[in-house]
């Protein structure tokens, strides 16, 4: 097998959540520029749409859905439109996220912002996993891309207090591991991909205090998220499960 061809993507089936803009945007142009068709949902709905256009402009076919990932019956509804137009679902990237309204310490967290970030971040990857896996288990085959962070893997208090993502990150990254054991043996592999600090349209508010916090002095630039995202998507990474892919400018190895 040649090298493009063990990272290719071309005709596969991917839903990607959280595809309006920033790293799943990214995300969903890398499978787009590869050939695959996609699903893209997110509530966000005017950009999810001129994401779309873009992506169909490189020739891509593209279904967008408005929803929220926090709602199972609007990811289910997704993923069953995606197979009806396909016939199947191959890769299926849980990306959608949210930060704590302000950094904070743990008693200074309003139960409703914990709440709101746990919903979106935990259980809006359950959605997408548990209706993905319903699909990919009885097709005998798929990749499941969770989007944790490498705050789900270290403590971000040092620097950047906010409890409610580093707690709900740390469960998507063992959550990650659970369902990996669970469909090992069905050619389904789940990974977890942990980004570090990306500047995207919104984020971060202050970008000094992540440049000098990240060794190569620099943020990440979301195309650089797209190789890693190719890798877990494809043949490439077939013997990988389980794992935690970062990216993160060397933060972690501090």
């Amino acid at each position: 097998m040649t090298g493009d061809a063990i990272f290719s993507v071309r005709g596969k089936v991917a839903l990607v959540t959280g595809a309006a803009a920033g790293l799943g945007r990214a995300m969903a142009e890398a499978l787009a520029e590869n050939g695959a068709h996609l699903t893209l949902f997110d509530r966000d709905a005017a950009p999810l749409a001129a994401t779309a256009r873009d992506l169909r402009a490189l020739g891509a076919q593209v279904l967008d859905l408005a929803g929220d990932v926090t709602d199972a019956a609007a990811v289910e509804r997704a993923v069953a439109e995606t197979v009806a137009r396909h016939g199947a679902l191959d890769i299926a990237i849980a990306n959608a996220g949210i930060s704590d309204a302000r950094p904070s310490l743990l008693h200074e967290v309003a139960p409703e912002d914990w709440a709101r970030v746990l919903d979106v971040n935990l259980n809006g990857t359950f959605h997408t996993c548990r209706a993905a896996l319903a699909v990919m288990a009885a097709q005998g085959h798929g990749k499941v891309i969770t989007v944790a962070s490498m705050w789900g893997l270290a403590a971000p208090a040092g620097a950047f207090p906010r409890p409610a993502y580093a707690a709900s990150k740390g469960a998507v990254v063992n959550l990650t591991r659970e369902m990996a054991l669970h469909y090992a043996q069905d050619n389904i592999q789940v990974n977890a991909l942990c980004p570090g600090i990306f500047q995207t349209e919104t984020r971060p508010r202050d970008p000094g205090a992540g440049i000098s916090y990240t060794p190569m002095g620099r943020l990440g630039n979301p195309r650089e998220i797209k190789g890693a995202v190719l890798f877990l998507a494809s043949s490439a990474s077939d013997f990988m499960t389980g794992s935690t892919l970062v990216i993160d400018g060397g933060v972690l190895a501090r």
